[in-house]
């Protein structure tokens, strides 16, 4: 199935931002994530730590990142309404 099919039968529900300044790369959100799209950077932030990136893919809104994530204010979820 090609990439535009996959993202085609995906709803697509909210997005996620990520600040990487406040990310400590512990990892968490990409465990806790159930659509897989986050992963861990391969750059540093300033504090040498791989913040958590979600590359702009499909995501559902449904905040369990957001919840895992122990450090306040790395991850805000957004839901889009119809």
């Amino acid at each position: 199935m090609p990439a535009c099919a996959i993202e085609e039968a995906i709803d697509i529900k909210g997005y996620v931002v990520i600040d990487p300044e406040e990310c400590k790369g512990c990892g968490l959100c990409v465990a806790a994530c159930v659509q897989k799209v986050l992963t861990l950077s391969p750059q540093l932030n300033r504090y040498g730590y791989h913040p958590a990136t979600n590359e702009e893919k499909p995501c559902n809104g449904c905040g369990l990142c957001f919840y895992a994530c122990p450090e306040p204010g790395a991850i805000q979820v957004f839901k889009a309404f119809d």
